[in-house]
This record gives C-alpha cells, structure tokens and sequence, in this order.
C-alpha cells in the first residue's frame, strides 16, 4: 500500500513585525527585575540565536481555526480531491480559538469541527478532532493518518497545524519575540505512484522534562490579571533537544535501510536557528559526515516561531518552489523532525 501526502497548503498572516518593534518594550527577568542590558542588545542578540528578524501576526478578526480552514482549503485544492471523501480531519494546535483580549482559549467545538463546519462537509462519517502535542502536533497528525489509511479504517486524510501564539505572549519575556501565528496542511491519501511513508518515531519524556514549556504568570509582577502566558525553560529545552531529536532521526532512518546519502531535505520545526543548525550537525555526526550544503531549507527568519504551523508551511513552500534555492523531486527522501511541550519529539521518512 503506497500512502501519500498528495496536496498541501499553507496561509501567511499579513501582519508583519519586524524585530525594531520590540525596542520600546519592557524587558524582565522571570524574577520581575529588569534585564541588564539595552533593548537593542537583548534585540541584536536574540537575533544571532533564533536567526529571527520578522514575524507573521494574524489581524484580530482571524482565529487559529480560520487560519486551519485557510490552509485546508489550499491543501484540498492542491490534492484535486472531493472534500466530502475525506474520512478524518485531524487539526494540531495548543491553545484553541484565541481572541484578542480574551484570557480563556475556546475549544468547544473542536477546531476540526470548526473547519468542517467552515469548509462545508455535509459527510457525518468525515471525523474531526484536535491534536494536542505540542510543536510536534502536526507531524503526530501525519502519523496517525498514516497508520489509520494502513488499518483500512481510512483512505483520505485532512492533517492541519495552526496556531495564533501572538495572543499567548507575555510583553514584558524576551520569548515574546520568538513566537508567531500561521497555518499549514496536507491531504495523506492510498495512492500509488505519489509517494510514501517508509518510517516514523515518537517518544515522550514527561518526568523531569514535563514543564520545559508550560503556562505561567507575567514577568511584571504588579500585573494582577489572572491571566496565563507560553513560558519556556529555554536553555533545557536547547540541550534537550540536541541530546535527543538527532537520536531520534537516526533511529528513524536506519529502520528503513535507506543511506545517508540519499536524504535530500530535512524539514525541521522552525523553533531556533542556531537549535536546528545544532540538531542536524548532530545528526550527520553520528554518521561521521557533515550537513550538506543546502539540506535544510528554514522559514524562520522572515515567519518566525508558529509551532505546529512550522513544518506542514515550510513543507509546502518547498514543494511548490517558494524558498529560493530549495526544491523537491518525485523519488526524493526527505525526513520530517520535531520537538516541544511534552517533552514530544517525533520524526518521518517520506519518499516524495
């Protein structure tokens, strides 16, 4: 049986912030104290890290799920199917519907139900439901279709990861600048001659690693809101990462027999340029060779930090030739990685 990702699609909020928006912020410590340094530094510097100068915001009237539907509606007209075939909507995200100026995250109905109610599937054997996994959500999503199409419980799937983290940000963390909104999907369908899935790993560390990332107060103490913000343990997140994601992509690789050599592209989550460049080093490493030139194609210095929205965007930007000096071919092996909250990490060997 030969399962494909047969169309995809993504969609870029329009708002852009560039780094030089941040230089009238307040900056703090997770103590509440000021951070000892000009904003242009902690700017300059965050820049060097996360390789970071813009990001995309979505404008207010726009959700997370209609960003999903958005990116949806490309992936399903990109794949030529009736979307009334489609057997599961399968959507990652974290925080639900998030409206600007609300402090609650709304996912009741599900986001799925939101983008088959919002695409007009008539179908009730269509099933829709969330994937909450953290960064890794979308390609866990991958995952699952995959193995439902295996089980002859499905033969199309609708895969989205979206997420709107400008509305869980808190102004006075450094990490603020990090995050951004966005949306990405694909159709993973049985269809021969279009590719396949020939290898994944999951793994969840969730004893000391747990609350990396988690929901936390405001920096500025004398904020009384009873209100939650994305909070990260940046440094254990980093070494975290680098100890275990090239591990994972290794394992991940060598069960299907395929070389090294033959890997064209590595689409990792969009989380921290310089974490990435890391991993993948790492990677090679355990093969005693180093990165080729080019075998990392990044979005994140213009779309910055949208979770689960990273790699199903970045996936399709490359596939329909939109990042300069990036491209697939049929036949090309590719390998899909990820990390975040949970601690989640997961990986995917796709021949285009």
């Amino acid at each position: 049986m030969s399962i494909a990702i047969t169309g995809t699609g993504s969609f870029r909020p329009s708002i852009i912030i560039e780094n030089s928006s941040f230089e009238k912020n307040t900056f703090l410590n997770s103590d509440g104290t000021p951070i000892d340094a000009p904003n242009k530094t902690i700017i300059e510097k965050f820049k060097s890290i996360t390789g970071i100068s813009e990001r995309r915001y979505a404008i207010d009237e726009l959700n997370t799920s209609d960003l999903g539907h958005l990116a949806a509606a490309k992936a399903i007209e990109n794949a030529g199917i009736d979307q009334e075939t489609l057997d599961y909507i399968i959507f990652a995200h974290n925080f639900g519907d998030l409206s600007p100026g609300k402090i609650q995250g709304d996912t009741l109905p599900s986001l799925a139900s939101r983008v088959k109610h919002k695409l007009g599937i008539k179908n009730p054997k269509c099933v829709a439901y969330d994937m909450l996994f953290g960064c890794p959500g979308w390609i866990e999503g991958v995952i699952q279709a995959n193995a439902f199409i295996k089980a002859g419980m499905a033969k199309k799937c609708l895969v989205i990861g979206a997420e709107t983290l400008s509305r869980v940000v808190d102004k006075y963390d450094r990490d603020t600048m990090l995050y951004s909104d966005g949306a990405g999907a694909a159709i993973i369908e049985e269809a021969e001659g279009k590719g396949q899935f020939l290898n994944h790993e999951t793994a969840t560390y969730a004893n000391d690693e747990a609350y990396y990332l988690f929901f936390g107060e405001s920096y500025n103490k004398d904020i009384k809101e009873d209100r939650r913000y994305i909070k990260m343990y940046g440094r254990k997140i980093y070494e975290f990462a680098i100890s275990h994601v090239p591990q994972a992509m290794k394992e991940c690789l060598d069960k299907t027999g395929r070389d090294i050599s033959e890997v064209k592209k590595i689409f990792i989550h969009q989380a921290n340029e310089k974490m990435d460049e890391a991993i993948v080093k790492r990677f090679y490493r355990q093969y005693k060779l180093k990165p080729p030139k080019g075998i990392m194609p990044m979005t994140i210095g213009r779309l910055g930090n949208s979770s689960v929205a990273t790699i199903p965007t970045l996936y399709d930007k490359v596939k329909k030739g939109n990042i300069e000096g990036h491209g697939i071919e049929k036949g090309d092996l590719v390998l899909f990685a990820s990390v975040g909250a949970g601690m989640n990490i997961n990986a995917i060997v796709y021949e285009v």
